[in-house]
């Protein structure tokens, strides 16, 4: 795959992670907070999402002009 693919998927990781994180943490009972409310976590997701989505499929449409996706 095209070093941009493996970017993006670095960016999505990155960037969506700790919210994940955050939201798991909170459904397993690990957050006292009542209402916990991330707002930092999620600017940061909805900042790296789509340029995160956007670089991994334009690497996967290189890979398959390349015809090395499989």
């Amino acid at each position: 795959m095209p070093k941009l693919f493996w970017i993006g998927i670095a960016i999505l990781v990155l960037g969506t992670g700790p919210l994940l994180g955050f939201a798991a943490a909170d459904e397993l009972g690990l957050i006292s907070d009542p209402h916990p409310n991330p707002i930092g976590l999620g600017i940061l997701a909805g900042i790296t999402i789509w340029p995160g989505i956007a670089m991994t499929a334009i690497g996967i449409l290189q890979a398959v002009r390349r015809g090395s996706a499989g």
